[in-house]
């Protein structure tokens, strides 16, 4: 496995839009190796022979009916919009385009 460093970290901050100072840095650095370390441990288990398991709790589901219902008409739904531009909502900027190298 591939050593995390301060400049992995930094990279996925920027990704995620978060800033901290060296303090924090060094704190995740350290955290994030340990958690793959630990998914790496994972992955060495020897999982042969053991039954995938879909749903392990032996009772019928507790979610409502599906009832389709009338959809809204896209004037209906822009009232609700809180940032709209021509008949578009409006999201803030995610990643930055010099943010894709």
């Amino acid at each position: 496995m591939e050593k995390v460093t301060n400049d992995t970290i930094k990279h996925v901050a920027a990704l995620a839009q978060l800033e901290f100072g060296e303090e924090e840095l060094a704190k995740f650095t350290s955290q994030m190796g340990k958690i793959l370390e630990m998914a790496e441990e994972l992955q060495a288990v020897d999982t042969t022979g053991v039954e995938e398991t879909v749903q392990v709790v032996d009772r019928d589901t507790v979610f409502r009916e599906d009832v389709p219902e009338k959809w809204q008409t896209r004037e209906e739904m822009m009232k609700n919009v809180p940032d709209k531009s021509n008949g578009f909502v409006k999201v803030p900027v995610i990643i930055d385009k010099d943010d894709n190298q």
